[in-house]
């Protein structure tokens, strides 16, 4: 009986490990479907990155059950005028009728058709297809779907991964239609919904669902010392207090000099920080101060300082190169001369919807330029990043 029940385990195991391991993240669905959301726009109007905040949220980047066996990335349902293959999936209702399609770019291809085709949906095409935040609202006010957070949604995964640079590169080449060669069948609206005004809805519903950070009570250690995320706003009398400690010592600890309420998000020490590195340098990715890299290290600002024969903190730009351990004095003279050369560099911080073009033309650079300055392998930007515009 043992002999039977032990293989039966490692298959069992070896299907939820394979399971796990095939998890598709938000950032590779949205590498693998980018290009047919861009040709869809350039085809039939619908902007590339609400598709693509839709597929992200409808398919669960396309892990859902339903994509797995049925490639439907939007979860559209069957409907009268659909003839093809279906699917028996629960939704709203057990077994309801869902479309199966071959390719997951047919379901790209349907959601444009599917759209365009609807009447509710005709108002949609008249907004300016950058219009990210019209169209959220507008597909909730037109009864695409009845989650009320729907379009706050949809609007959080636009500006967390920067899908608006998507619609910028394809708006150029939108269509124009004549609606009423499109036909589909007619969606029930609830009249309580199309009385909310999408453009009438305050910005500061876009913010409503935020990413969730590190709890300020969770402890954990870099480079050996124990600390923890603080929040902006967080008394540091507050941690002192909680944590045990005399709060002139968690000031020394952390080389604050003077008590008070944090001004931003950042990570504060329980213990005294090591004088040595865990690496042997560190290369700056966005614009810092020497703290903050000190902080992000667990090492003391003073040890910091000396193995880069610096005098005190101040700004550091993307792609300074510090030592976090001691070197020899001719790889200090080679360092100090790669970073001034560094320090000469004009830097941009890229801007929510904007995509390599529009930070070009900003700058008054060729794309290409800003590929080759910063070593670009794709045209993906992501909000926040710094790039070299200028040398």
């Amino acid at each position: 009986m043992i002999k039977k029940i032990f293989p039966l385990f490692l298959i069992l195991a070896f299907f939820v490990f394979n399971a796990k391991a095939q998890t598709v993240t938000p950032e590779e669905y949205i590498e693998t479907y980018k290009g047919i959301a861009i040709r869809e726009m350039k085809r039939m109007g619908v902007p590339a990155a609400i598709t693509l905040a839709q597929g992200i949220l409808e398919s669960e980047n396309g892990n859902s059950i339903l994509v797995k066996k049925s490639n439907n990335h939007f979860g559209i349902k069957c409907k009268s005028n659909w003839t093809a293959e279906t699917v028996s999936h629960d939704d709203d209702a057990v077994g309801e009728c869902f479309r199966t399609y071959k390719t997951s770019d047919d379901s790209y291809r349907d959601h444009s058709n599917f759209l365009r085709a609807g009447k509710h949906y005709a108002f949609l095409f008249n907004l300016d297809p950058t219009d990210y935040k019209g169209w959220a609202y507008g597909l909730k006010k037109a009864g695409y779907a009845t989650n009320p957070k729907y379009p706050n949604i949809l609007i959080k995964n636009i500006e967390k991964y920067n899908l608006q640079q998507y619609s910028d590169s394809g708006a150029a080449d939108v269509p124009k239609f004549e609606s009423d060669k499109y036909k589909d069948d007619p969606i029930v609206v609830d009249k309580e919904e199309v009385q909310n005004d999408p453009s009438k809805v305050a910005d500061a519903n876009a913010n409503a669902i935020t990413e969730t950070s590190p709890d300020a009570s969770t402890i954990f250690s870099i480079n050996g010392s124990k600390c923890i995320y603080a929040k902006k706003g967080t008394s540091l009398l507050a941690i002192a207090t909680r944590h045990n400690i005399n709060l002139k010592k968690l000031l020394d600890i952390n080389e604050l000099e003077v008590d008070g309420i944090l001004e931003e998000d950042q990570l504060i020490f329980l213990q005294r920080k090591s004088k040595k590195g865990e690496k042997d340098f560190v290369i700056v990715s966005q614009q810092s101060t020497l703290y903050d890299v000190a902080q992000q290290n667990g090492l003391q600002l003073e040890s910091l300082l000396g193995y880069n024969q610096l005098e005190a903190d101040g700004d550091v730009k993307p792609g300074t190169k510090l030592y976090l351990k001691a070197v020899a004095q001719s790889d200090q003279a080679k360092l100090i001369q790669d970073n001034a050369a560094v320090s000469k560099v004009v830097l941009y911080e890229v801007k929510p919807k904007e995509g390599l073009y529009t930070v070009a033309k900003k700058n008054g650079v060729t794309v290409q330029q800003i590929k080759e300055w910063n070593n670009l392998t794709s045209d993906d930007l992501k909000i926040g990043q710094q790039l070299i515009v200028s040398k």
